[in-house]
């Protein structure tokens, strides 16, 4: 079998070395370390042993203690427990590195899914020309999140890129040194960080991951497939939503904006410098070094703000970089020509703005900006608006709203804060694209998006506070719960009919970016009904656009676990047919997502490759049909069985409350890991619209029960074998690549259960049922999914990922246990009648202390 090499190098590459390093790691000459070191693997067997025989996490804890350490004093227990933890989190930290390392040797990087492939493909096929024309017009963007999933601080990501480094090269020293720190260095924050801070954590990935990959996947696409002539497209680009994303997050301000930006244009620029610098040591031939010399100056005026006439603009950079590479072909026998033009391809790619800052808030929020904005300008006696807009009939307020003109002057005072607000957010935007450029910030999200006059809102507010008719900016509606995708094609109807915005839209080149959410979603509607729902209204808008002869770019906020649209994510851009447009692919990408798939220059190349190609190979592959209406009415069948499952779930007497006692759903917000509120209302009481997505899902996968990932999807599968029919679901998973797709992530939400954890809840008086139903969902997705698959084993056609995810749940065991040890330990303590409020301080640290290493052991989990 094919995957058996790969397996064989994982084995070799990654596991043998793990264990090699975990035990130079041991004898590290620390205080305390040694007794850690001694005791966690006993503690492991006693947790593994433990849970194979349906012992409970309190039980495991205590009889360890008995057994190996019975003179240690309470507080020496508790001591230990944490010392396992900090130690826990290292060893997570080292398989990382390890991973890192030997990811170009565990991943053939010129495989299937590489540029490589595409081309070879191509030119066997007799497609290259045609390769050629997908590629001037396709684009991938990857969109940075600021989403709290990413639990390392800079400098322990620091500490794993440098550990990569010493052990692709076996530097035992090196390493010794690194783990060394590492055992010295904090993991978690005492302060929460704030949006700046995200800001600059995720520029270091622009600086020294994306800047050398994009860069590299560019000039292999124009030396290998273009034959070394411009292309007329920058085929890959990254979007940044720290310090713009201010949907739920008050700490992002329109100051806060404009200082992201400037750091942005700031880091591109020093790159600039690095690789001008490089260029000065090389070409020292007449007439060249001048002006290279001059060039290092200028930029750094530049990025020193010295006056105007000192400095270089993007586009006067540029010009001299072609100019001097002109010269080194003409008369220089185009001596070190391919380093010139790399950096030609880089400026390509970036620009003065590193990556397009989005603007995102809910419509909500722009609802009420928008009135108090209104009512300002009504009381300031402006013509923008009547008097009683507000008692106009709706049909007149949108054409009112897309008809206005002109934009309001400095001296109009504003008071409502609201109102001050947006128009300094929005005149940010316009202060950045002259700044940086207009791809700086040229996109504003309306998150949580249900009607037309939610986008013509914000269309008027655009124009009106600085835009006015020349409008360098899109509208970007972003449709997350199953009603708002249903109705998604009615609401770009009447903003395609609409002679204003259509007018717009051309001015644009005739685009319209559209945003469907995956994190609502789900938490709305379940795992198929949330991917098949958006599936449905990508279809529809595709239709819809066409008819209108509108390019419909589809942006989909994928999230990092599968239950949020995530997993194995370039399957499902294969898997698309032509019913759904793909000129472009654009996703977000966050927290650990972004560190474990794009953490390296290696692995970040590899997986945005896979991304180009899957949305490439869609086009040029034949064989990917639309779906038949047969399987498309079994799929439709299958995502409403699950949804009526999930949501009767969902609606359980129990569902909230055992989120709340029995999880740790409150304890993410004392992780101080992002800097946005863990939800979105004030209320003391759980309510379930204010959940956010990520702790949501991130508590279930804590709980080891990852159920926003196949909640629905037995039961729906059942139907069919229980009718008897269960071979129109077969035939689904053979012809459909997206089930194929949905069904191998569900396999992976699976993977990562471990019912055994939790089972003690099944004899909870209050909670038991409750747990039942879930393990008993569980038990009927696997069992329904493994017969579907023909498979023995979940995921037995990934064995590398498969073997990866056995890994570190293993490292993790321990911490697991803790964790509902100490959750355990909180609930008794709180029933006692004198309750001993420091000692439950003590163990609700302990749970916050153990969600770190859960979360980045999992890498997708939240």
């Amino acid at each position: 079998m094919p995957t058996e090499p790969k397996l064989k190098r994982f084995n070799q590459s990654v596991l043998s070395k793990y264990h090699i390093y975990n035990s130079i790691f041991m004898t590290l000459p620390f205080d305390t370390l040694s007794k850690t070191v001694a005791l966690l693997p006993l503690f492991y067997e006693t947790c593994k042993k433990g849970f194979d025989h349906h012992e409970d996490p309190t039980t495991i804890v205590n009889s360890f203690f008995n057994k190996y350490q019975a003179r240690r004093s309470p507080q020496s227990q508790i001591n230990l427990l944490f010392r396992f933890i900090q130690y826990i989190e290292r060893q997570v930290v080292l398989f990382d590195a390890v991973e890192d390392a030997a990811f170009p040797v565990v991943n053939n990087m010129e495989g299937i899914g590489t540029l490589r492939s595409l081309k070879e493909n191509a030119q066997a096929e007799n497609k290259v020309e045609l390769l050629r024309e997908y590629l001037e017009a396709f684009k991938v963007r990857i969109v940075l999140t600021a989403h709290p999933t990413q639990f390392y601080p800079g400098t322990v990501l620091g500490i794993i890129t440098d550990l990569a480094e010493a052990i692709k090269v076996d530097n035992l020293t090196e390493i010794r040194s690194l783990l060394g720190q590492l055992g010295k260095t904090p993991f978690f924050k005492d302060k929460k960080p704030t949006p700046y801070d995200e800001a600059v954590n995720l520029i270091w990935y622009l600086k020294n991951v994306f800047y050398h990959s994009f860069g590299d996947i560019y000039d292999y696409v124009q030396n290998n497939i273009f034959d070394d002539k411009e292309i007329d497209n920058s085929i890959v680009n990254i979007g940044f939503w720290p310090g713009g994303d201010r949907d739920g997050n008050p700490f992002v301000t329109p100051q806060i904006t404009l200082d992201v930006a400037r750091k942005l244009k700031e880091s591109i620029i020093k790159n600039y410098i690095k690789d001008v610098k490089y260029l000065r040591r090389r070409l020292t031939f007449k007439g060249i070094r001048e002006r290279i010399v001059d060039l290092n100056h200028r930029l750094h005026n530049t990025l020193l703000h010295k006056e105007h006439s000192s400095r270089i603009t993007l586009s006067e950079f540029r010009q001299e970089l072609y100019d001097i590479r002109e010269v080194l072909i003409n008369e220089h026998q185009s001596l070190f020509v391919d380093n010139v033009t790399t950096l030609i391809n880089r400026t390509t790619l970036f620009g003065y703005h590193f990556a397009s800052l989005d603007i995102r808030q809910d419509s909500r929020v722009h609802d009420a900006m928008f009135r108090a904005l209104v009512k300002e300008l009504i009381a300031n006696k402006t013509e923008f608006f009547p008097e009683d807009f507000f008692e106009l009939p709706l049909n007149k307020q949108l054409k009112h709203l897309s008809e206005i003109k002109g934009v309001i002057g400095d001296d109009i005072e504003l008071k409502d804060e609201m109102a001050i607000n947006i128009v300094e957010t929005i005149r940010a935007m316009k202060t950045i694209q002259e700044k940086n450029g207009e791809i700086a910030c040229n996109r504003y999200i309306i998150s949580n998006n249900q009607t037309t006059l939610n986008v013509l809102q914000l269309f008027a507010m655009l124009k009106v506070i600085a835009f006015g008719d020349d409008l360098t900016a899109d509208v970007v509606p972003l449709f997350e719960t199953v009603t708002d995708l249903v109705a998604s094609p009615a609401v770009m109807e009447e903003l395609y009919t609409n002679p204003n915005y259509r007018k717009h839209l051309e001015e644009r080149g005739n685009k319209q970016t559209i945003m469907l959410g995956f994190s609502d979603g789900t938490k709305d509607g379940g795992y198929l009904m949330a991917n098949w729902a958006i599936f449905k209204a990508k279809e529809a808008l595709t239709t819809l656009s066409r008819k209108y002869d509108i390019d419909v770019i589809f942006f989909d906020g994928r999230g990092g676990p599968p239950a949020r649209g995530g997993g194995k994510t370039h399957q499902f851009y294969a898997s698309l047919g032509p019913t759904i447009e793909d000129k472009e692919i654009q996703l977000t990408i966050q927290g650990q997502t972004i560190s474990s798939n794009f953490g390296t220059v290696e692995s970040s190349q590899y997986n945005m490759e896979q991304l180009i190609s899957s949305g490439i190979s869609n086009r040029l592959n034949d064989k990917n049909l639309e779906m038949n209406e047969e399987d498309k009415l079994v799929m439709d069948n299958l995502a409403n069985l699950s949804y009526e499952t999930y949501i009767n779930f969902k609606e359980h007497p129990k569902f909230l409350s055992y989120l709340e006692r029995m999880s740790t759903l409150k304890y993410y917000a004392k992780t101080n890991i992002g800097s946005r509120p863990s939800k979105r209302g004030k209320s003391d009481s759980l309510v379930f619209a204010d959940l956010r997505a990520i702790p949501f899902v991130g508590s279930w996968s804590q709980l080891k029960q990852n159920v926003p990932g196949f909640y629905g999807v037995g039961t729906a599968l059942k139907y069919y074998e229980d009718k008897g029919e269960f071979e129109k679901v077969q035939h689904l998973y053979q012809e459909s690549r997206f089930f194929r797709a949905l069904i191998a992530n569900s396999m992976m939400s699976l993977s990562k259960s471990f019912f055994d954890l939790t089972r003690y809840m099944s004899e909870d008086p209050e909670y038991g049922d409750f747990w039942k139903l879930i393990y008993e969902e569980y038990l009927t997705s696997k069992r329904l999914i493994l017969k579907l698959t023909g498979f023995k084993e979940l995921m037995e056609d990934e064995l590398v990922s498969k073997a990866s995810i056995d890994v570190r749940e293993s490292i993790v065991l321990p911490l697991l246990t803790i964790q509902q040890y100490a959750l355990k330990k909180i609930q008794e303590l709180e029933k006692e009648e004198v309750k001993d409020e420091a000692l439950i301080k003590v163990f609700e640290k302990m749970v916050t202390r153990s969600l770190f290493g859960n979360i980045n052991a999992s890498r997708n989990s939240a």
